[in-house]
């Protein structure tokens, strides 16, 4: 102020008043830059990326939120999250690219006019697994766009080697924490189908249908109210298995089955199931579908979980099979121990009685 007061004692009124419409003028514009452009004054503008990864188990906003709250409460004082991109039934182990919100988040990183400056996740696991973060980094460095995580307490650089550390540490211990907990799931549900028998979900066999199997074993779950299922001869679709076993018995091609099948308009699996299968058009028997009934080993009472092809079977797999009786068998009442071949000198057979080889299959 004693500034201004000396150079107006100086000037010529003619002068100040230029001087003074000079400043009015910068003042202004300085004003409309501000305006026009909030994140100069705001600080960073962010971007949030989160993830879940199943979309029947886990509550969408539950899930959004709590990963938000985090990543808020890093940018808070950095700037603002101006969006959000996540993904929705997607597993960590999947990369970028085919997430869909990850990826339209890549392609928007490779637009100049992109509008935001950083990219903040809620928790490293939400976004990286293994080396997915490495591969992460040159397409950040190329962008010129941050990435800040809760992990490391903000901006991740990219150049300092305690940095890259913390992320190569916290990638191996996110993939080692989906091997676990695979290798945990597949052990309980072999010791449920083999040991115990259980139905562990998915489409009943044509022919089948579930039924009440009783109260849950897990006492939580019975408190929800949930119950086990089990399957049990359907009396709309059974006879007509049997019927196709007995027609394979007495010598008849897998061809002439079916059509003999869609002659007698027996409607087929996918044509007593229309709800499960609106992605097929053609409810017509095919040799494929007649097969197919021939060589599911279900049709022995036995519960079947893991099973391989014996071309895609990973070396030293095995296929696990529950003790017989199970669910109760469909088959003609004359079979006995024969066995039914499906194709001509091949190893797939059907046996009503017997253990099942699981290299027969």
């Amino acid at each position: 102020m004693l500034m201004k007061v000396v150079v107006m004692i100086s000037m010529p009124d003619e002068d100040q008043a230029l001087f003074d419409g000079w400043l009015r003028t910068k003042q202004r514009k300085s004003e409309r830059r501000r305006s026009q452009d909030p994140h100069v004054h705001r600080g960073l503008r962010f971007v949030f990326y989160g993830r879940m990864s199943t979309s029947g188990y886990q509550d969408r906003r539950a899930a959004r939120f709590w990963q938000m709250e985090i990543a808020e409460r890093l940018v808070d004082g950095h700037g603002e999250i101006m969006d959000s991109f996540f993904d929705e039934g997607c597993s960590r182990t999947r990369a970028w690219h085919r997430r869909p919100a990850a990826a339209r988040l890549l392609a928007a990183l490779a637009d100049p006019e992109r509008g935001f400056d950083a990219i903040v996740v809620g928790e490293y696991e939400r976004a990286f697994c293994g080396r997915q973060f490495e591969d992460l980094v040159p397409v950040l460095e190329e962008s010129g766009v941050q990435l800040w995580l809760p992990e490391a307490s903000g901006r991740v650089d990219f150049a300092d080697d305690a940095h890259r550390t913390l992320m190569s540490v916290l990638g191996a211990q996110s993939e080692r924490e989906v091997m676990r907990t695979r290798n945990r799931v597949i052990q309980a549900m072999r010791a449920q189908t083999c040991d115990q028998g259980r139905y562990l979900g998915g489409r009943p066999p044509y022919g089948y249908r579930l039924v009440d199997g009783g109260s849950h074993p897990n006492r939580v779950h019975a408190k929800w109210g949930r119950r086990l299922q089990k399957l049990e001869p359907d009396p709309a679709t059974a006879p007509h298995v049997e019927w196709i076993f007995e027609r394979r018995l007495a010598g008849h091609s897998i061809a002439g089955i079916a059509r003999t099948l869609n002659e007698r308009a027996v409607p087929s699996p996918s044509g007593s199931d229309v709800d499960r299968n609106r992605h097929r058009s053609d409810s017509a028997w095919s040799v494929q579908t007649v097969a197919a009934i021939l060589g599911n080993p279900r049709y022995t009472g036995r519960q079947v979980w893991n099973l391989w092809g014996a071309r895609s079977r990973p070396h030293g797999l095995t296929c696990g099979y529950a003790a017989a009786g199970s669910h109760s068998l469909i088959r003609p009442p004359r079979t006995g121990r024969r066995r039914i071949e499906v194709w001509p000198g091949s190893a797939i057979g059907w046996s009503g009685r017997g253990g099942v080889c699981c290299s027969a299959w």
